[in-house]
């Protein structure tokens, strides 16, 4: 994503996109746990985790591959499915809440960009492409259905219960498994298509 370049060549415009970036990632694990409340679990909001206070959600390994590779996380949201009356509509819609918040604040950066029709190179439009940008990595990142990602949560949500469990033993290894996918660059074409297919969503929706 260049934030790196960004960093070096104008690092007021990186410092100034900090905190909305660090929002991103802190807005998604809220979503979480907002919808699970609202669907009857209070685990997330008796832990303070309903929280705008970033402490209560960075990841400090996450934050750091936020700014260097374009792509991280926060400090998953706990959710007790058990006290969610309908489970398999919890997995899909607590699953969901992050990556479609992520795609909201892409679609709130692309308005803002046509609205105020910023100078190309100026801070503004710098901020607002890198806002866009990594929202939509982001959530396009989530939709990935290995576990832990978003994307098997809500694979699992339509999956009968004997496919739930074996998806749900591959997550202790399913970080290691995500960064060696990476590292090969196996999810890259899948990354791809579900962020073309988030794109043309955004752009039906601000033609």
């Amino acid at each position: 994503m260049g934030l790196l370049n960004l960093l070096l060549k104008d690092p007021l415009t990186f410092v100034l996109l900090a905190i909305p970036l660090m929002y991103s990632v802190v807005l998604h694990e809220l979503a979480h746990g907002w919808v699970a409340w609202r669907m009857g679990d209070p685990t997330a909001k008796l832990q303070g985790r309903l929280s705008l206070n970033p402490i209560r959600h960075l990841d400090p390994v996450g934050t750091i591959m936020l700014f260097i590779f374009g792509f991280g996380w926060a400090r998953p949201v706990p959710v007790n499915f058990n006290n969610i009356r309908d489970t398999k509509k919890g997995l899909i819609l607590v699953s969901s809440a992050g990556i479609i918040t992520n795609m909201i604040l892409a679609f709130l950066a692309f308005f803002l960009y046509r609205l105020l029709s910023p100078a190309p190179g100026t801070a503004t439009a710098t901020l607002l492409y890198y806002l866009a940008q990594i929202n939509i990595i982001l959530a396009a990142f989530n939709l990935i259905p290995i576990p832990p990602l978003d994307g098997s949560k809500i694979l699992m949500g339509f999956l009968p219960e004997r496919w739930q469990y074996a998806l749900s033993r591959i997550e202790p290894y399913g970080f290691f498994l995500i960064i060696g996918l990476l590292f090969l660059g196996v999810l890259n074409p899948l990354i791809a298509f579900f962020r073309g297919i988030i794109l043309m969503i955004i752009r039906i929706l601000l033609p």
